[in-house]
């Protein structure tokens, strides 16, 4: 395909539905990972578990095989069909999912979260590396924005749906399903959710591959020994943009993982009350901050400030220490109210941070780069910030009740450090970027 060619179906509609598609497969990324943020109580009861116990299921066991895989399944998206690697990941992360409800003890809760992380771990590497080559750069952290909406589309799906299904099991008592018997409703959410995904797989047959911008440059592969050379000449730029935007990842995760229990116990609403109230706000407001903050970042990178993404975290992350004292309100019904720009900032980077490290790197490298950047994220955001917050909780105050100064700490301190990472950044990346052009 011609470079004409190339042009004509990036201005076409079609990028827009693969983007779509891949948005869809994100949300049901993130209902399957974040569903236990609303179910804390009733797993906690029937396994006998601790705050800090929960939250290694939360974050660590998926994060930790998730992160790690997720670098050889990049190096798979540089050189091999990345619409076959979503779709394989997709079924092996449903299929765990599924699993998830056969679970009887803390330890198999526990390895079965670790396969959903070993399949979620193929979308995101490939996703950017698609998505980089339907759009140009300069309507690329548009796109990347739209497929990030899955995240605050899951996580509200997820908040959504554990309230409904909390509630119909009260109302309705224990559910029976053929071949497995009587489930607990936090085990039947996840039967729903694997076949839902399993079932969704299909659509990624709409999906063709587009050609990889840039090719001839480098080859069709890539050592990784290569890629590690070529951000090592740029270190001090991707260590301030990986290591900022995973503070803010650090915030963010830390902070949602326990924001449905901190209603619940500070408030004492009801689980079903959170999911709803919770769903609504994650998936308005933070959709719309996603799109804003990539909308942003393209149009200041028109303007000629080719640092946009990361002057774009550092508004992120400064709204959002404003935005941290919906957690000393008194009533829930302020609460939630003030809780509208923490949520709104902290998904202002998701689409923006991804399409400023892929910009400096060639095609050949940007499913590996895409997976390293991802591999800091999540590892110090979804592997460690919930349990920053419960080993706050459970070791420095001992106390249930003082959840919200634990939430208030380490959002602070995380987000401190994203500002003062990313304003060191800013200098280092206008020049790689300089360099890269010249070159």
């Amino acid at each position: 395909m011609d470079a004409t060619e190339t042009g004509r179906e990036k201005s076409t509609a079609y990028p827009w539905l693969v983007v779509a598609i891949l948005m869809v497969a994100y949300v049901f990324s993130f209902v399957d990972r974040q569903i236990l943020n609303l179910l804390v109580a009733p797993i906690r009861r029937d396994l006998g578990i601790s705050d800090t116990q929960m939250s290694l299921l939360m974050g660590f066991s998926f994060a930790i095989f998730y992160t790690i895989l997720g670098i050889p399944l990049g190096r798979l998206a540089d050189s091999r069909s990345r619409r076959g690697l979503i779709t394989a990941g997709m079924v092996v992360w449903s299929l765990m999912t599924a699993l998830c409800g056969l679970a009887h003890s803390y330890w198999q809760l526990f390895l079965f979260r670790i396969g959903v992380g070993v399949g979620e771990a193929s979308l995101s590497p490939a996703a950017y590396s698609m998505i980089a080559d339907y759009f140009p750069p300069e309507r690329r952290a548009t796109a990347i924005s739209v497929y990030s909406m899955g995240i605050y589309l899951g996580s509200g799906i997820a908040f959504l749906l554990g309230g409904l299904v909390i509630q119909f099991a009260v109302a309705q008592g224990a559910v029976t399903l053929p071949l497995v018997g009587d489930v607990r409703p936090w085990q039947f959410v996840f039967f729903v959710l694997g076949g839902s995904g399993i079932v969704f797989s299909l659509v990624f047959l709409l999906v063709r591959e587009p050609p990889r911008d840039g090719v001839g440059v480098l080859g069709s592969r890539v050592p990784f020994d290569a890629v590690v050379a070529h951000l090592w000449q740029s270190r001090r730029t991707v260590l301030c943009h990986n290591l900022g935007f995973a503070m803010i990842a650090f915030c963010s995760y830390g902070i949602s993982a326990w924001v449905p229990t901190f209603f619940i116990r500070t408030f004492s609403w009801t689980a079903g009350q959170v999911g709803i109230i919770y769903g609504l706000t994650v998936m308005v407001f933070g959709c719309l901050g996603v799109l804003f903050g990539g909308w942003l970042t393209d149009r200041w990178r028109r303007e000629g400030r080719t640092d946009a993404a990361l002057r774009v975290g550092i508004c992120a992350s400064s709204i959002a220490i404003v935005g941290g004292v919906f957690l000393l309100a008194d009533t829930g019904t302020v609460a939630a109210l003030l809780m509208v720009p923490s949520v709104f900032a902290l998904g202002m980077p998701f689409g923006a941070a991804p399409a400023a490290i892929l910009e400096i790197v060639p095609n050949q490298m940007r499913g590996q780069t895409g997976a390293v950047y991802l591999f800091i994220v999540n590892l110090i955001g979804l592997g460690v910030g919930p349990t920053a917050v419960a080993l706050v909780t459970d070791y420095v105050f001992a106390s249930d009740q003082a959840l919200r100064w634990s939430m208030l700490i380490v959002g602070t301190v995380a987000n401190v450090g994203a500002i003062a990472l990313l304003a060191a950044g800013l200098k280092p990346y206008r020049e790689t970027l300089r360099r890269l052009r010249a070159a």
